[in-house]
């Protein structure tokens, strides 16, 4: 078993998620501004924009770290923590959005997702399982 150390941190802060608010908020504005737009249709138009804009704000983290003998994971205000020893098997499955989640099935067959946002890019998430003798099976695309 290795000793090394996997560790993954994501901010809440993205260029992308910036990237996309100011077109929107720009049209908006164009919106108020050309068109003469009423401020309540433009107020119930941004409304779907104020998550965006709060994790700007506040840049929640996410991330998971695996040691040899635990895996511990974070998003914004909740986090939790496995010891290596009651997990049966990591599942990563595929979603038919092309995502993948990940789930820790345990010695029983109770199973604890991971937070979407604290995990890593999943090539690199299974190969830190197989190296530390963790089986990973992988589904696609399946309806359960």
């Amino acid at each position: 078993m290795t000793a090394d150390v996997f560790v993954f941190v994501r901010p809440g802060r993205s260029r992308r998620t910036l990237a996309v608010l100011i077109p929107v908020y720009a049209t908006l504005i164009g919106l108020f501004v050309l068109v003469d737009a009423a401020w309540w249709v433009i107020g119930l138009l941004a409304l779907p924009t104020l998550p965006a804009l709060w994790d700007l704000w506040r840049n929640p983290s996410a991330g998971v770290r695996l040691d040899a003998t635990r895996i511990r994971w974070h998003s914004g205000r909740r986090s939790g923590a496995l010891a290596l020893n009651e997990i049966d098997h990591m599942r990563f499955d595929t979603r038919w959005d092309f995502s993948v989640r990940v789930s820790a099935v345990l010695k029983g067959d109770k199973r604890v997702h991971l937070p979407f946002e604290s995990t890593p890019p999943h090539r690199e998430f299974e190969t830190a399982f197989e190296d530390r003798r963790i089986p990973v099976k992988r589904t696609h695309f399946s309806f359960f």
